[in-house]
């Protein structure tokens, strides 16, 4: 017989320090940075385009990071594994989920990559075009899971971001695989249409693993092939029970056990940077599901939390969600 959860997501992922600036198109052409998408960088390229980037503001992030942040501040219980080095930003990272929260207890990795960071350029259109140095977060391995904190979790949700070196590969399989074992669910975010690019084939596999899935518009088309949304949306929920695709202001998709919900976007005052919509929107999925919701309610709560994020600067909430749950009557 499975133990009682004690948590109710535990999200794996990068840990990344956000750097985070206004700037122009004309500022992305002369950098060479393609808009609204997330770019690779070295170390070099990270210290060169730090140093010419306008003044902003820093902050601690990270795609999964963000979404248990969001899952804490609608009351949810939740933790975290990620890597960060042993600096300074490593430690900032550290009190900065803490302080909101969330459980994190993974071991910084000593005398390697510094921690990471990712440098994001928000355009007058609230477009956010991401150059990220993975540094110590990609050094993650199945070593730093806690097998008994994914055992006591109600669902474990995977980073897409973190997909790239083959110990992270390793891990999400593992990951799932002790989940599974005790009974509990497994969410993937796909994250961005570069990484189902990059790692196509092994995502289509670790697909077939996930009972939740997250993906927008340009991912999901990717991920199967097909040329429309419907018809994308299709294909996903025929691999996977529960399927959630955002469709940017017309809202958002879900498919289960035969049926699709189509929930509509929250209504908006002002669009300022979309960074971290899609992370917010899994926060309020994620919360609604473990807390026994209807998918359309947590569905709702997803969009309205994901319009909070979009209404300023940064990609975590200013204010307690809590007040969101309030308003929506399951």
């Amino acid at each position: 017989m499975n133990k009682p959860a004690l948590i109710d997501v535990l999200g794996v992922g990068n840990a990344i320090v956000d750097v985070l600036a206004e700037t122009d198109d004309a500022f992305l052409t002369k950098e060479g940075i393609a808009k609204g998408g997330m770019t690779l960088i070295d170390t070099d390229r990270a210290g060169s385009l730090y140093s010419r980037m306008p003044a902003g503001i820093e902050m601690s992030g990270g795609s999964a990071a963000n979404t248990m942040a969001g899952i804490a501040s609608l009351g949810g219980a939740c933790a975290y594994i990620g890597k960060v080095a042993q600096d300074q930003l490593g430690e900032v990272f550290a009190h900065d989920i803490r302080a909101i929260g969330v459980g994190f207890d993974t071991a910084p990795l000593i005398g390697g990559q510094p921690t990471a960071r990712c440098l994001i350029l928000i355009t007058p259109d609230a477009q956010r075009s991401m150059n990220t140095f993975l540094g110590a977060s990609s050094f993650l391995s199945s070593s730093d899971l806690d097998a008994d904190l994914i055992r006591s979790a109600r669902v474990t949700y995977l980073e897409g971001y973190l997909f790239d070196r083959p110990e992270a590969k390793a891990a999400f399989f593992a990951a799932a695989k002790i989940a599974h074992d005790a009974g509990r669910k497994v969410s993937l975010t796909l994250s961005d249409t570069f990484c189902v690019a990059r790692h196509h084939a092994e995502f289509t596999d670790l697909v077939k693993q996930v009972d939740i899935l997250f993906a927008n518009e340009g991912e999901a088309l990717a991920l199967t092939g097909e040329a429309t949304f419907d018809s994308a949306v299709g294909a996903l929920a025929a691999k996977c029970p529960t399927v959630c695709v955002t469709h940017g202001p017309k809202g958002s998709v879900i498919a289960a056990d035969g049926k699709i919900y189509k929930v509509e976007a929250a209504p908006l005052e002002r669009l300022v940077d979309t960074t971290g919509a899609g992370d917010l929107y899994a926060a309020g999925m994620l919360y609604g599901i473990t807390a026994g919701l209807s998918l359309p309610t947590a569905g709702r709560i997803g969009s309205m939390a994901a319009a909070e994020a979009i209404s300023h600067v940064g990609p975590r909430p200013q204010r307690s969600l809590r007040e969101l749950v309030a308003s929506i009557s399951a």
